[in-house]
């Protein structure tokens, strides 16, 4: 699925952090299944000692009221070697050395952890696998004919990228002071069983045309009375959009002063208080009580599937963002110029500039573990590097645990941590289909913009991936994507493929290639539905299924992510998860000088929540006082960051939380005046800084 920018309310902020690519086309080999039996967590033996498999029984009935998750026990051995791709590298690249802080993976919640870090003052050496940067958000190209055709792998649908705005991605690039180029449009293209409508962006009128529109005389002003019900019930929670910001989170007693400016609105709006629970409770109860009408409903759990479930399953925090800034006259979709790649160029630019280092094809085989303290990685190569601060993965939960063998006098708690992250249930792996057309004589002036989803049926789950797909046609705004006349075209399925078909066939065969032609027939027909001889204009196509998806991405069993449904606590979620339905696994791990970051942990699924995963797991490893210098920097760039800026009252809290910052875990020593208690500059223009011992 695609996805947007996101934003979480005050009360989520406050309390939240208490606690080179040439296809997809792979190289034909043999595959080998090991001697380990399978023994997932999903399958299960029946009194006629048959045996049943959870992940694929549940697509055969694939009914609206079915929340669908997937699972794996990630302590278990693959029955079937993992393919391999040209153009992903062989991760033996990544000298030995030593760094303050280590990134795992180059995602944008690893890149915005690097380079913010950078920003900071540390000594950063970010690693990815990949020989390109971005994680799901990359680019591949292929050469057909002499031209140069450039393809999406993964996000494509953003929203405030194109001025200083609320998406935190966009706060990143404006405080590193690093540019991207976008062109962008105002709405989003659907096709349902009853036709093609549009969604338009940055219009209340024009969005209450559209209900007017679709339920008709009849049901259009109850629709209308309904949404706005809906957004009065929800005012209070979206409003504190604009009185703290992700950025201005850290995961120590440190966001007491960083979050201080947001006073003002919460004593102007006690209630915020009183909606915590609501905040990260299942939205459709919510949508339940205040909408009936079947188009609004559909349309509420379509803005919803971008974290991965419809409302039902989705924390109520996934709207608030849609509510308060969709509407806004300036909200607009943003094509980057160069393809979604500049994303990660931009965030590189910004932790090479602040002396930051990226290493590609650079495999992290293990996190080396010592005395309980994370200290450094080994290279596939190898090599080992050492981290006098802090390790961060941001590679998934699965992934993570791969790299943390069990050792024998382990803590009980790494143990737990382990287990429990390993298995997570998550969604299920994506697939795609990427087609390079002969635009000649193409009249596309039907549709108004290069973003579009297609539901086949509304009886149907959206997690369904024969039924949701999106397709994008970012040439349509970017002609520096293939040759003049011609058009690219990513379609892609929801994240709902269950991966075990696909691990049991060997790239190459005939099988492998007649059952990926039949799985992405319902990609075909989707484009059909806006170029109905599309088929005849290809120049060439290339499917991508979940197994390349999951070697391209670095993305264990190709999945989309984490899938906790809203309304329980994840395990390993930290002390909020013990007084609220807190769905996310904890930043912190029960090894000191570990942390996480990314789409698996606060704040979710989402390249801009991932981003400020990255934000938050920066700030929480300084000093609170270098924290509120780059809120207080940040909030001069644009009259829109005002509010980041904690004032005055975080300045009265500094003394009191100051010591406790970073918090003990995250030392590799004590400070050198006070145990903490003196304000550190780790200013990045000190060159001494990466020896301190205080770091």
């Amino acid at each position: 699925m695609t996805m947007i920018g996101s934003k979480y309310s005050l009360a989520t902020a406050l309390l939240a952090l208490t606690a080179s690519v040439s296809s997809f086309a792979p190289a034909t080999f043999p595959r080998v299944r090991t001697t380990t039996p399978l023994h997932s967590t999903v399958e299960e033996t029946d009194v006629n000692g048959s045996t049943s498999n959870k992940n694929v029984e549940q697509i055969k009935n694939t009914s609206r009221d079915k929340v669908m998750t997937f699972s794996y026990d990630m302590s278990i051995e693959p029955v079937y070697e993992k393919p391999t791709y040209p153009g992903t590298g062989n991760g033996l690249s990544g000298d030995s050395g030593e760094y303050d802080i280590i990134v795992i993976g180059s995602g944008m919640g690893g890149l915005a952890c690097s380079a913010l870090s950078a920003k900071y003052g540390s000594k950063v050496l970010c690693l990815e696998s990949h020989i390109k940067v971005g994680g799901s958000a990359h680019t591949f190209s292929r050469m057909h004919n002499g031209g140069k055709y450039s393809f999406e792998v993964g996000p494509s649908i953003f929203e405030g990228l194109d001025r200083p705005s609320l998406n935190p991605l966009r706060m990143i690039f404006d405080i590193l002071e690093e540019t991207m180029p976008v062109k962008t449009y105002k709405g989003l293209g659907y096709w349902t069983p009853s036709g093609y409508w549009r969604f338009p962006i940055g219009s209340k009128e024009g969005f209450r045309q559209l209900l007017m529109e679709q339920c008709g005389e009849v049901d259009g002003p109850k629709a209308i009375a309904e949404w706005e019900a809906l957004r009065e019930r929800l005012r209070t929670l979206g409003g504190s959009t604009t009185a703290v910001a992700l950025l201005n989170l850290r995961q120590d007693a440190g966001f007491l002063a960083t979050t201080a400016g947001s006073l003002p609105f919460v004593l102007t709006h006690p209630d915020v208080f009183a909606d915590l629970s609501l905040t990260f409770d299942d939205l459709s109860k919510t949508v339940e009580e205040f909408v009936t009408v079947p188009f609004l409903r559909n349309f509420i759990d379509t803005m919803c599937i971008f974290c991965g479930f419809p409302a039902k399953g989705a924390m109520t925090a996934h709207l608030l963002y849609i509510l308060e800034r969709f509407f806004e006259e300036t909200a607009a979709f943003s094509v980057p110029i160069g393809g979604t790649c500049e994303l990660g160029n931009t965030l590189q630019r910004g932790l090479e500039k602040f002396g930051g280092k990226l290493q590609l094809n650079a495999h992290v085989d293990e996190i080396i573990v010592e005395n309980g303290r994370a200290v450094g990685v080994r290279l596939k190569n190898g090599n080992i590097v050492k981290a006098r601060k802090a390790v961060v993965s941001n590679a998934t939960p699965f992934d993570t645990v791969k790299m943390m063998p069990k050792q024998e006098d382990e803590p009980k708690g790494l143990t737990k941590w382990r287990e429990e992250i390993g298995k997570l249930p998550r969604h299920g792996a994506i697939s795609h289909l990427f087609l390079a057309i002969d635009a000649k004589g193409l009249d596309l002036s039907h549709i108004d913009d290069p973003a579009h989803l297609v539901v086949q049926d509304w009886d149907r789950s959206l997690q369904d991936s024969q039924n949701l797909c999106s397709f994008f046609i970012p040439s349509i705004l970017d002609k520096t994507l293939c040759p003049e006349g011609k058009h690219v075209i990513h379609v892609y399925s929801s994240g709902g493929e269950p991966y075990e078909p696909w691990e049991k066939l060997t790239p190459g065969t005939e099988e492998y290639e007649a059952y990926k032609k039949e799985r992405v027939e319902c990609l075909w027909r989707a484009v059909e539905r806006c170029i109905p001889d599309v088929r005849d204009r290809v120049e060439f196509s290339i499917i991508g299924s979940p197994l390349a998806h999951e070697a391209f991405l670095r993305r264990d069993r190709g999945t989309y992510g984490m899938a906790w449904a809203a309304g329980t606590s994840a395990p390993q979620a930290g002390l909020l998860g013990s007084v609220l339905p807190f769905p996310f696994p904890n930043l912190k791990t029960p090894v000191d000088g570990l942390l996480r970051c990314g789409d698996s942990c606060f704040p979710g699924i989402g390249t801009p929540s991932a981003a400020a995963s990255g934000a938050i797991a920066a700030n929480t490893m300084t000093h609170v006082d270098n924290h509120l210098k780059l809120l207080s920097e940040a909030s001069k760039k644009d009259p829109m960051y005002k509010f980041l800026d904690a004032g005055i009252m975080g300045q009265v809290y500094k003394p009191l939380v100051q010591g406790f910052t970073p918090s003990p875990e995250l030392r590799a020593d004590q400070f050198v005046a006070g145990a903490g208690t003196a304000p550190v500059d780790y200013s990045a223009a000190d060159p001494n800084v990466s020896q301190r011992i205080d770091l």
